[in-house]
């Protein structure tokens, strides 16, 4: 298995329930998946219970919603708890088919395969998009996967781009602590106080049983809707949750703004959102526009032992979340020890 985060670990707590010999290779150097390189204040959508994997409910913290810090000791007990062979770092390079069987090329050597879950998330894979006159400017320019927490910004000119839910959540971070502006393409828009991430995922799981019944699902609700978390709701109830439309460019030294103007601006935050990352999954597979791979029900198109997992709803609904990541991992693990 490639990927030792929260969809490797889930896989993991399946394979271990089988006579099925396995590895999970971890490109990171320690525990936690990619909630260790979030940032310090970020808190999850939903409360423990709906925020944890097969087998174990997430250890309620102090606070209704877990932190990052929380949720990165949850991923790495749990890996404890049931005593995952992971191992790290090993980055795997390649993925090639060898006969019936595949063949990984990692850092550490060759390994053959009968049969690979890809399990690597999005983080190493941001979305950046480019701006014209980007190259001139000579601010900082971060995508959120590296932002580093408020305490970097301090009493500087920030901008934050992107309408989603780290964007709202990081211009909130730095509204106290530097001169922040949010921009984004479209009007962002702010689900309810009481909905979060376990009404999401309870809606989203209405649809899906209904598709899987031949029914009328009812109406989708999107999930780029920013969820009204703790810091969100306190912007917006002082008043300053506000975005403005996006720039038109950059100059070298801030950024020409919707209304023409010169704006200095010290850092420029993208929070732009992620594509899968499956780099490694290059000489076997071709990704779409959106870096998706062509699916035939639980494995890839192109060869029926290759198992993406936790990448999104095209491998498994709400596979790419703590709480509905388990339904994907138990249906791969199950396919591949029919198959073994």
């Amino acid at each position: 298995m490639i990927g030792g985060g929260q969809a490797g670990l889930a896989a993991g707590f399946f394979l271990r329930r089988t006579d099925l010999s396995f590895a999970l290779f971890d490109q990171g150097p320690a525990r936690g998946g990619a909630w260790q390189h979030t940032w310090p204040s970020l808190r999850l959508f939903s409360p423990a219970r709906w925020s944890s994997l097969p087998g174990w409910i997430m250890p309620a913290g102090t606070e209704t919603y877990p932190t990052r810090d929380e949720a990165v000791a949850y991923l790495s007990a749990y890996e404890s708890r049931y005593a995952l062979p992971v191992e790290r770092p090993v980055r795997v390079i390649e993925t090639h088919a060898d006969g019936p069987r595949l063949r990984l090329v990692t850092d550490q050597g060759e390994v053959d395969a009968g049969a690979v879950i890809s399990a690597t998330g999005s983080w190493g894979a941001p979305v950046i998009p480019r701006f014209a006159g980007d190259t001139e400017y000579g601010g900082r320019i971060l995508h959120s996967a590296h932002y580093p927490g408020a305490a970097a910004f301090v009493g500087r000119r920030v901008l934050v781009v992107g309408g989603g839910n780290s964007g709202a959540q990081i211009f909130a971070d730095l509204l106290d602590v530097a001169h922040v502006r949010w921009m984004t393409r479209e009007p962002p828009t702010f689900l309810p106080d009481e909905v979060d991430g376990q009404y999401l995922f309870e809606q989203g799981t209405a649809r899906f049983q209904a598709l899987k019944e031949g029914r009328t699902p009812p109406p989708p609700r999107s999930l780029g809707d920013v969820v009204m978390v703790a810091a969100v709701r306190a912007a917006r109830d002082r008043g300053l949750l506000r975005a403005s439309a996006l720039l038109s460019r950059f100059t070298p030294h801030g950024v020409i703004g919707p209304d023409g103007r010169e704006e200095a601006v010290d850092a420029v935050i993208l929070a732009t959102g992620f594509r899968p990352a499956l780099s490694h999954l290059a000489p076997l597979v071709t990704t779409d526009a959106s870096g998706r791979i062509a699916m035939d029900g639980l494995h890839a198109a192109a060869h029926q032992r290759l198992f993406p997992l936790g990448y999104g709803d095209w491998t498994g609904f709400a596979s790419a979340t703590l709480v509905g990541v388990g339904r994907a991992a138990k249906a791969v693990v199950e396919a591949i020890a029919e198959r073994a």
